[in-house]
């Protein structure tokens, strides 16, 4: 129970990760909030974990603003924040466009960005951010340059936060997953489609196997959790050793 009676706030917790993760939270006994766009996984999250659910969309800043206002309404302050809202696509160099850039960039940077400084007035001294990125931010792989680029930029705003809210004694880490078995991959991948993506996906993880939403969770709330309390400014990847190895 090593969040007991804490006020969580989770940007995306409606599946996948984020859904994963709200359900460990409110198991060790978390108050929990969780937004995201889409109504219906959003109601069925909040049956099954009792969250606080808000339906908003991250790339829009008066969205996170209501979002605000609604926790402090029902919760009050918050001990942890997950910044888990993300969108995935590829696209060569050669053929990319400003408006699929802008898609990337609206919800994976400029909106987790704008998230994460919207939510600091409500976030306890002595409280910890956990950021969702990705092994694409530092692996070359083609046709991810938008994606990479948003990745990469949160990270280095994880580092600057980690060091900018010292003195409110806020942690600020990330975990970037490898690739994993979520509802929106499979949701959006052809049926035909499904197992050859996932071999492509998993050649390169020394482990062979894709990762699990519950595997990504429980690295998130150990940097959530007292436990990590000497742990500011990582980047945690949990990929089945494909950074590391």
């Amino acid at each position: 129970m090593r969040f007991a009676n804490r006020n969580v706030l989770i940007f995306g917790g409606n599946s996948g990760i984020g859904l994963a993760a709200a359900r460990a939270f409110g198991v060790e006994g978390a108050h929990l909030a969780i937004t995201g766009r889409d109504a219906a996984s959003l109601e069925a999250a909040a049956r099954d974990t009792g969250a606080v659910a808000i339906r908003s969309d991250i790339a829009i800043v008066a969205d996170t603003e209501a979002v605000i206002a609604r926790v402090k309404r029902d919760l009050g302050e918050i001990d942890v924040l997950f910044i888990n809202a993300g969108v995935g696509g590829f696209s060569p160099a050669t053929e990319m466009t400003e408006a699929f850039w802008d898609s990337i960039h609206n919800v994976n940077l400029r909106g987790c960005v704008f998230a994460l400084q919207k939510s600091l007035p409500l976030l306890k001294d002595g409280g910890a951010i956990v950021i969702t990125g990705s092994i694409g931010s530092v692996l070359a792989l083609p046709g991810n340059l938008a994606y990479a680029a948003a990745k990469a930029g949160l990270r280095a705003a994880a580092r600057i936060l980690a060091v900018e809210l010292l003195p409110r004694r806020i942690r600020v880490n990330m975990v970037s997953p490898g690739p994993t078995e979520t509802a929106i991959f499979r949701r959006e991948t052809p049926e035909d489609q499904v197992q050859p993506l996932r071999d492509m996906m998993t050649a390169n993880v020394p482990m062979k196997r894709m990762g699990e939403p519950d595997e990504i969770a429980r690295a998130v709330l150990f940097l959530a959790s007292d436990e990590a309390s000497y742990i500011n400014g990582i980047d945690l990847f949990v990929d089945g050793g494909c950074v590391e190895l």
